[in-house]
C-alpha cells in the first residue's frame, strides 16, 4: 500500500478525532482507580461474591451491582510471562475491592480505552447483576469487544451493561479484557528461540477462553448460570466468538454464541502471521525473542503499526482448524446455537474515515492483495459482481470489500453451521444513520444493542426506541432459551416475531429493519452472489 494511502486504523488519527480524545482525557482518569484489598474486615457484606480467588465487593448504584476489575488471572501476564499462555488462578481467602476497571491493553492513540491507563497487566473482566433476590441461576451474557484485534477496550463507555441489565434484570452481564496486537497475536516460534513461545500467536483467544473458564467457577456466586452462558460480541469480538467454539473444551464454557459483524473470515494464516512478524522485527532492530523482550511495550507497540488492520488469529492447525469453515460444516459446534449477521453496508463505516477517494485506493489496494489467491475465472466473475453494483463511485469497491470482509462470510458460515447439524439463526440489519455516507455502517447497531442510545456519534440520530428495546429483547431471548423468537407478551410493540431458523432450502435471514422487522429468503434479499462472490470466503481478512 502506498505511503499516501492511510490504512483505516490510522486513519482515525485526524486533527478533530485527537482533539476529541484530549477532550475525553479528564474524564478517563476520572474512571480509573485500583482495586485493594480489604483487610479491617469495613465492608458491605450484602455487595461480596466469593469467588475462587479471592471474595470481591463491587459498588451498586440504583439497583445494580458492579464488580469491576476482578483478575481472571493468577498472574498477569508481564516480566518474563510477556508472550505466555495466561496462568491460572489459585484459591485465595483475601476480600478485595471490586471497584474500578482494570487496565486496557497496550494500544495506540486510537480510541477512548487508549485514554485509559494501559498495561500488560490487563486481563480483568467487569460483572454486572440486578440487586433482586432470585431463587433461579440467571443467565450468562459474556461481551468481547472488537477493534480490529488492535484497539479499543472494555472500559470504553459503550460497553457498560448497566443499562442493559437494568433493562433486562433477569440476566447476568459479564465484559472481559483480552491481549490485543503484538502482545496478543504475534507469532514467534520460527524465531531462534521461539521455540518456548508456541502459543505467543493466538494468546488473546486463549486469554478469553481463560476468562470463560473463570466464570464457569465462579459466576453462581453473583446469581448466574455457569451452565446457561452466551458469548456476543461485534466486529473482531464477534470474529472471536465465532472462533472460541473451534477451541478444544470450550463447550464447556459456552451455550450459545451472537456475532454482529464478524466471522472466522477475521483470521490470518501461519505464512501471514510469519510476515507481519518480520516487519516488527525490523523495525526494531531485533533477531530474537530475547531481544524483543528487552523493548518497552510502547514502543513494540508503535512499531506494529507497519502490520496495521493485518493483526488476527492465526489459523494455526494446533489452537484453531486450518479451515475453520470446514470445521463447522463437520458439526464441530453443532451443540453450540448461533445467531449473527451483518450490516447492510459495512464498509461505509470506512468510507466515512477515509474519504471517498481515500476509501477507492484503499479498497482497492486491499481487493488486489485479496484476489491473488483467485483463479482467472474467480477474478473474472468478482469484476463482474463490482462492474454491475450501482450506485455512488465508491460502490464498486465498497459492495465487492464488504462481500469478502462480512457476507459472504455470513452466508457460509450459516450454510456450514447448518450443514454440521447445528442452528443458525442469521440477521441483515438495514437501519441507517443520518451521518452522511454512513448508512447501514459497521458497528452502528451498538447503541441499540447494548442500550447506550444516547451515544449518536456514528448513528447521528437515536433509532427508534420500540424498534431498539426488541432487538435487545431478542438478544436476550436467545440467551435465555436459544431461540431469538418473541412472542406477543415479549414483544415490545405487542406483535409476535417469530425468527425462522437458517435451512439450506429456504435459507431464511431476518431482516431488522427499523419500522419492519421480518424474515425474508436469502435469494429475495441477495446477500451473496451465489455464482460470482461467495467463493470469496477463500479470501480471509488479509
Amino acid at each position: 500500500m502506498s505511503d499516501m494511502i492511510k490504512d483505516p486504523i490510522t486513519a482515525c488519527m485526524t486533527e478533530e478525532f485527537l482533539s476529541e480524545l484530549s477532550e475525553m482525557q479528564e474524564f478517563a482518569n476520572s474512571l480509573y482507580g485500583e482495586n485493594k484489598r480489604i483487610t479491617d474486615g469495613n465492608y458491605d457484606k450484602s455487595l461480596a461474591a466469593k469467588c475462587v480467588n479471592g471474595t470481591f465487593v463491587g459498588r451498586k448504584t440504583e439497583n445494580i451491582i458492579a464488580y469491576k476489575g476482578i483478575p481472571y488471572v493468577g498472574n498477569q501476564p508481564v516480566g518474563g510471562l510477556r508472550w505466555k499462555a495466561p496462568v491460572d488462578i489459585a484459591p485465595d481467602d483475601g476480600v478485595y475491592e471490586a471497584y474500578y476497571s482494570g487496565k486496557s491493553p497496550h494500544q495506540r492513540l486510537l480510541d477512548f480505552a487508549a485514554l485509559y491507563p494501559q498495561g500488560e497487566d490487563c486481563l480483568h473482566l467487569d460483572i454486572w447483576k440486578a440487586d433482586e433476590a432470585s431463587a433461579e441461576k440467571k443467565p450468562v451474557m459474556v461481551w468481547i469487544h472488537g477493534g480490529a484485534y488492535e484497539i479499543e477496550g472494555y472500559v470504553d463507555p459503550w460497553y457498560d451493561l448497566s443499562n442493559f441489565v437494568r433493562e433486562n434484570p433477569d440476566i447476568i452481564a459479564v465484559s472481559i479484557e483480552y491481549r490485543q496486537g503484538v502482545f496478543g497475536f504475534f507469532h514467534l516460534s520460527h524465531l531462534a528461540d521461539g521455540k518456548d513461545y508456541p502459543d505467543a500467536q493466538n494468546l488473546g483467544l486463549m486469554d478469553q477462553m481463560m476468562a470463560l473458564k473463570w466464570i464457569h467457577e465462579n459466576i453462581a456466586s453473583f446469581g448466574g448460570d455457569p451452565d446457561n452462558v452466551t458469548i456476543f460480541g461485534e466486529s473482531a469480538g464477534a470474529g472471536s466468538v465465532t472462533l472460541l467454539p473451534l477451541v478444544e473444551g470450550s463447550h464447556a464454557y459456552i451455550k450459545r454464541v451472537i456475532a454482529e459483524s464478524g466471522s472466522p473470515a477475521l483470521t490470518r494464516s501461519t505464512e501471514e502471521a510469519i510476515a507481519c512478524t518480520n516487519e516488527i522485527m525490523e523495525k526494531v532492530g531485533c533477531k530474537t525473542v530475547s531481544d524483543l523482550q528487552k523493548i518497552d511495550a510502547q514502543t513494540l507497540v508503535d512499531a506494529s503499526a507497519v502490520t496495521s488492520m493485518r493483526v488476527a488469529p492465526e489459523r494455526d492447525g494446533n489452537y484453531l482448524p486450518l479451515d475453520p469453515y470446514e470445521a463447522y460444516a463437520k458439526g464441530a459446534a453443532k451443540d453450540i446455537d448461533l445467531l449473527h449477521g451483518i450490516n447492510k453496508d459495512e464498509m461505509n463505516c470506512y468510507v466515512c474515515i477515509l474519504g471517498e477517494d481515500g476509501f477507492i485506493a484503499w479498497g482497492n489496494d486491499y481487493k488486489e492483495k485479496r484476489f491473488a489467491i483467485l483463479t482467472e475465472e474467480e477474478k473474472a466473475l468478482a469484476e463482474s459482481f463490482s462492474r454491475d453494483v450501482k450506485g455512488e463511485r465508491f460502490e464498486h469497491v465498497s459492495r465487492l470489500v464488504d462481500q469478502i470482509m462480512f457476507n459472504a462470510p455470513l452466508i457460509r458460515l450459516s450454510e456450514d453451521q447448518t450443514k454440521g447439524g447445528g442452528k443458525s439463526y442469521t440477521y441483515l440489519f438495514t437501519v441507517e444513520s443520518s451521518v452522511p455516507l454512513m448508512r447501514s455502517g459497521h458497528g452502528i447497531e451498538l447503541p441499540s444493542v447494548l442500550n447506550h442510545t444516547e451515544m449518536v456519534d456514528e448513528t447521528g440520530r437515536v433509532f427508534d426506541e420500540t424498534f431498539s428495546k426488541t432487538l435487545r429483547k431478542m438478544w436476550v431471548q436467545f440467551a435465555k432459551t436459544g431461540n431469538p423468537s418473541l412472542s406477543a407478551d415479549l414483544s415490545p410493540d405487542g406483535n409476535a416475531k417469530e425468527w425462522p431458523l437458517y435451512d439450506l432450502e429456504d435459507k431464511y435471514v431476518m431482516v431488522l429493519d427499523e419500522f419492519d422487522i421480518h424474515p425474508e429468503k436469502e435469494f429475495e434479499r441477495k446477500i451473496v452472489d451465489w455464482d460470482r462472490t461467495y467463493f470469496l470466503t477463500k479470501c480471509y481478512w488479509w
